[in-house]
């Protein structure tokens, strides 16, 4: 699959993610990984204020915000906290896991479909180590073409230019 572990290392392919558990039962996992030049801390609210309408998602603004330009600096009013709702255009998804300087955890929990997208952060010595996590187990008759047709390789370019564009925004020992 398309970027399924971009810039994951082994160790972090093989090994758990904050909310692994949320859909234990994935038939679609990938894991892409990049290091920060700055704390979690200083990275986390980066995180945390994603959404459509809010900071956007720091990938192709053309297609997943609409044009809209993503934020290039965090704003309070757009942080979100465990339990919240996190706009994302046509589906609407929630923080299960919302732990500043640690994880955050997007998903979309229905009979029929199981999503999460994990963001944990892992301190190293100047720099942090932003390893995300892809579940997702879609229940109706084509849900598996859909997942390695579609979801998959859809969400490892969009996940890829997430990254790089958090990179891009972090400033340097922030």
């Amino acid at each position: 699959m398309l970027f399924q572990h971009w810039g994951a290392r082994l160790d972090e392919i093989s090994g758990p993610v904050v909310g692994d558990d949320l859909v234990a039962d994935a038939t679609l996992i990938a894991t892409r990984s990049i290091s920060l030049d700055a704390a979690p801390a200083d990275v986390y609210p980066w995180l945390a204020q994603m959404g459509f309408g809010k900071a956007g998602w720091y990938s192709y603004d053309w297609l997943d915000n609409l044009g809209r330009r993503s934020a290039t600096t965090i704003r309070d009013d757009w942080q979100c906290y465990e339990g919240d709702i996190v706009p994302g255009g046509p589906i609407t998804f929630t923080a299960p896991i919302a732990r500043p300087g640690e994880a955050f955890v997007l998903a979309l929990l229905r009979p029929r479909i199981g999503f999460t997208l994990a963001y944990e952060l892992r301190p190293e010595e100047l720099t942090t180590r932003l390893v995300t996590r892809l579940r997702v187990r879609l229940r109706f008759p084509t849900g598996r073409l859909v997942e390695r047709f579609g979801l998959g390789p859809g969400d490892g370019l969009m996940v890829r230019r997430q990254l790089l564009g958090l990179q891009a925004r972090i400033p340097a020992g922030a």
